[in-house]
């Protein structure tokens, strides 16, 4: 790097992280920025506008599965012996199905309706240099980031303008045109859509309230602040409670409106917590068994004539399991669920391949090549996958009741970047010569319909780590940050 004022370059980037909340927080008064690239991963146009034009389908498919609550109970079923959590997942979607049923013959709450299901969520993807573009898993539940993903657009788009000598030496003859991402402005229209909606049902006075549901001390709270501050400025209220604060403070209003105690009423829930056992746990309630008592809290507020995201069903409409079934199954299965089969065929292209474990799949595995394959679980984050010679390992261990909770994924392998890529990590610039990205697309959808003119689509995302890397989040891995240009 000959260009003299790099380095000074370099700290004005992480000036203007912080400056715009690209942060994540250390303890109660300080904050660090998260791992991020200086310049663009590029794709090509065609690639990156067929996800794009696509990927509202794969909203459609998953809210018309959360919508079959008979498939869901069928899909989930086999794997609640293997794992404890989805078993209380499947028994809080049961209990609301139930209660929904009885308001429908009842005609009770307003029009006899329940709760708003409003679907974000973020399609991750690799673009494998054979296949293309294949998902990797939907992200139905705290899908978050979004926010920061419109923030390193910008932050690209600044250090283009204000260092435009430093950028075209870290970004070489490769970058393109940027891909524009609003991925914080479609995300709050999408949730505007939905609260105001709520707010009109009612036509009670003040403004609409958004409560987002978070886990206690989390340390990823400016992405979440940012999107607060996008739906203020619509004139949104918003309120932020774990689930321990919500188990006492919720009651219930004239015509099934969701109340919260000191606020009001409650016309949009947002989850960024609720994916985990941990999520659910209060050692201080003791009248019920551990994690119940919270779990009820979740089940309550989906029988309430509210908007929420994401419900118990969209939750399980979007976890590896139904994943894996949906990818193995032929397209025309898949028309059963509101698609054409010109729809049911894009879906297909975008699926990746995921097979079922059984009692062959260990000596099965040991015939492959090692890079062949990659071992999920039903776990959402970090730290849920195995690869290489651990998958037989891991296969071998397993309890014949734990079959069903894993399946295997084709493993995708991205054609890194053509040149080193620069990533600034803990305020120092780190050369990397492999750098592979993930796709994250968001698509907003308010009972089935897309919320954006856009059709649904809202954003991006981009992570990028060394492909020697396997745990690539930003927040819990050794990814960063990183936005999208076209192929120059």
């Amino acid at each position: 790097m000959a260009y003299k004022n790099t380095e000074k370059a370099k700290n004005e980037a992480v000036e203007w992280a912080l400056t715009h909340g690209m942060a994540l927080k250390q303890t109660d008064d300080s904050a660090r920025h998260p791992a991020f690239t200086l310049t663009p991963t590029v794709i090509e146009s065609a690639r990156f506008e067929r996800l794009k034009s696509s990927v509202h389908l794969l909203g459609k498919l998953v809210h018309a599965v959360s919508q079959d609550h008979a498939f869901l109970v069928e899909a989930i079923s086999p794997i609640t012996a293997g794992n404890v959590f989805f078993k209380a997942l499947l028994r809080m979607a049961e209990n609301i199905h139930s209660h929904a049923e009885n308001s429908r013959v009842e005609n009770s709450g307003v029009n006899g309706q329940t709760c708003l299901p409003l679907l974000i969520m973020r399609s991750d993807f690799m673009d494998d240099a054979t296949l293309g573009p294949k998902l990797i898993e939907f992200n139905g539940i705290a899908a978050g980031m979004g926010p920061f993903g419109q923030r390193i657009h910008e932050l690209h788009r600044y250090l283009c303008t204000q260092w435009p000598s430093p950028y075209a030496e870290w970004s070489g003859s490769e970058v393109g045109e940027p891909i524009p991402n609003s991925a914080l402005n479609g995300l709050a229209e999408g949730i505007a859509a939905s609260t105001w909606k709520i707010k009109h049902e009612f036509s009670d006075a003040g403004a609409p309230t958004f409560l987002m549901v978070v886990q206690d001390r989390e340390d990823n709270v400016y992405d979440q602040h940012l999107l607060e501050h996008a739906l203020q400025a619509k004139g949104i209220r918003t309120v932020r409670r774990t689930f321990r604060e919500l188990y006492d403070g919720l009651s219930t209003g004239d015509n099934r409106r969701l109340m919260l105690e000191g606020i009001g009423s409650i016309d949009c829930v947002y989850l960024r917590a609720g994916y985990q056992f941990s999520d659910y746990v209060a050692h201080d309630i003791v009248d019920k068994a551990c994690c119940e008592a919270l779990a009820q809290t979740r089940v309550m507020i989906e029988k309430h004539r509210v908007a929420v995201n994401a419900t118990v069903s969209q939750q399980l409409a979007t976890s590896k399991r139904l994943q894996m079934l949906l990818s193995s199954a032929p397209a025309e299965s898949l028309t059963r669920f509101g698609l054409t089969e010109s729809e049911a065929q894009e879906v297909k292209y975008l699926l990746g391949d995921m097979i079922a474990v059984d009692e062959q799949s260990a000596e099965w595995i040991k015939q492959r090549p090692l890079d062949e394959w990659v071992l999920k679980n039903q776990g959402e984050g970090g730290g849920h996958c195995v690869f290489g010679e651990n998958i037989h390992t891991k296969l071998t261990a397993l309890d014949p009741n734990e079959y069903e909770a894993w399946s295997l994924m084709r493993r995708l392998h991205p054609l890194p970047r053509s040149q080193a890529a620069y990533v600034v990590r803990k305020g120092e610039i780190y050369v990397i010569d492999d750098l592979i990205s993930e796709i994250g697309l968001f698509t907003v959808h308010i009972d089935g319909e897309p919320a954006l003119d856009s059709g649904g689509y809202a954003g991006y995302l981009i992570r990028s780590k060394s492909s020697q890397v396997t745990e690539g989040g930003v927040h819990s891995g050794m990814g960063a940050l990183d936005s999208l240009a076209y192929k120059g």
